[in-house]
């Protein structure tokens, strides 16, 4: 199974993430530390553009025809993005689970932007105005969405083990 999770900066994902892969034993791809892994080879310099994402997908392939579970988690701001996850869960032949991670409450995502420290060495993390900046496509398709403002993370993530459970 593929669990593509994305969302902006702050919103909880590398949380829900870390409690799926934790609950499951699933392999957890994260973005942000492949692209920091990228940046401290000296091969680029943030932003790296599409690269991350490229090795995510590519990782997460090879893991999947292994029979793994995948957690991938990105911001995943493009259809793009989320079709190419969606196609790497087919080509695969995984059972492939979108999840967008909202926090719907303005105040609440701006204090946890603000408040957060980053857990990636030299990871440089986005400000609330970048935050609000960043281009992000709203989703066509049906996918599961978590609002995680106004609740603890297990909460969220009692929403999103149930949704994975079922499939």
């Amino acid at each position: 199974m593929l669990v593509s999770i994305g969302g902006l900066p702050g919103t909880g994902k590398t949380t829900l993430a870390r409690l799926l892969a934790a609950r499951t034993g699933a392999v957890h791809l994260r973005v942000d530390t492949i692209e920091q892994a990228i940046v401290r080879s000296g091969l680029a310099q943030h932003p790296v553009g599409p690269v991350g994402y490229v090795v995510g997908y590519a990782l997460a392939d090879e893991h999947l025809r292994q029979g793994l579970t995948v957690i991938a988690e990105s911001v995943n701001p493009l259809a793009v993005t989320r079709d190419a996850w969606r196609d790497v869960g087919v080509g695969a032949g995984a059972a492939t689970i979108e999840v967008e991670v909202v926090c719907s409450d303005p105040a609440e995502h701006r204090r946890r932007v603000t408040a957060r420290s980053s857990d990636i060495p030299g990871l440089p993390l986005p400000d609330w105005r970048q935050v609000l900046a960043r281009a992000y496509e709203p989703w066509e398709r049906e996918h599961l969405v978590i609002d995680t403002a106004g609740q603890t993370p297990q909460e969220s993530f009692a929403r999103l083990a149930r949704h994975v459970d079922a499939r």
